[in-house]
């Protein structure tokens, strides 16, 4: 026992150094007034700052923004990703090639993705598809606000990288199943759609829980892009969009934290159902 203790050590080590450590140290500056421009030192301000979130509008507009960016690209990166792994789980002519094409966002380096991106959702010089794009733009910011464009740009860029992660997890899922199952349930149910629905789900349900929470974190660190795709600024607010704002334009590092923790209860909710569907509790003997 001990030795098995002593072999885990280093790892227990690593996920407190990298994980525990910094969450620590952010909980306790939010807690702060600190600020890299304040002269005096950080004054202990206790809850103030999430109070002050708490009753502020702006706030939770950013909350429903959020709500609506992580559910959205969620849905259809998990969508996107069943699809995949269903085209890619059997042989056909030109597979290694769409393997190849299917997988390439994930692979491809987010810094030079999203600059590309950038260029082909906001087209700079004039191009084939700007006319396209721009009318885009024109109409989804004039019927659902300012900023609509920019914001659903975000989710496509999202979905395009973590539904290719996804569908690699599902992939190696279907991989994993016997093929025996699948064959007895074409013999069994003869409609594609209950055959998907009543089958193949059922056998991934584990798996796809397990991939939603990765592709959840991929979408708040994809946030860091959304610095990168207007430069600096934030016209379609997200709860950590504000807080990078706050603490590299504003310089209030304590709010900053504040904010950027405020959504971690929610997450850890998500993360225990994700748990949850993916380690059933025993059921009681009869």
């Amino acid at each position: 026992m001990f030795l098995a203790y002593l072999l885990l050590a280093p790892a227990v080590a690593l996920v407190l150094g990298l994980q525990a450590f910094p969450l620590a140290w952010q909980v306790r500056l939010s807690l702060t007034n600190f600020s890299p421009m304040a002269r005096a030192g950080a004054a202990f301000v206790g809850f103030r700052n999430y109070l002050e979130f708490l009753s502020d509008p702006g706030f939770w507009l950013a909350a429903a923004n959020t709500a609506g960016y992580i559910s959205i690209t969620g849905v259809l990166k998990l969508a996107v990703g069943i699809a995949i792994a269903l085209i890619l789980c059997r042989p056909f002519p030109g597979r290694p090639l769409v393997y190849l094409a299917a997988f390439l966002p994930w692979a491809y380096p987010a810094g030079v993705g999203i600059i590309a991106w950038y260029w082909y959702m906001t087209p700079p010089l004039h191009t084939s598809y700007g006319p396209v794009m721009i009318a885009l733009r024109l109409f989804f910011d004039a019927h659902v606000g300012d900023g609509a464009w920019g914001f659903i740009s975000l989710i496509l860029f999202n979905i395009w990288r973590g539904g290719s992660f996804t569908a690699i997890f599902l992939l190696a899922a279907l991989n994993g199943i016997p093929q025996e199952l699948f064959d007895y349930a074409v013999l069994e149910v003869r409609n594609g759609w209950r055959n998907f629905w009543m089958v193949i789900v059922p056998l991934l349900r584990p798996f796809m829980a397990l991939a939603a929470f990765p592709s959840l974190t991929s979408a708040v660190g994809d946030l860091g892009n959304v610095w990168a795709m207007t430069g600096g600024r934030v016209v379609y607010p997200i709860i950590w969009t504000q807080a990078i704002h706050l603490a590299l334009i504003g310089g209030q590092w304590g709010k900053a934290f504040a904010l950027a923790l405020l959504p971690l209860p929610v997450l850890l909710a998500i993360l225990a159902v994700c748990f949850r569907l993916v380690e059933p509790l025993e059921e009681a003997p009869a």
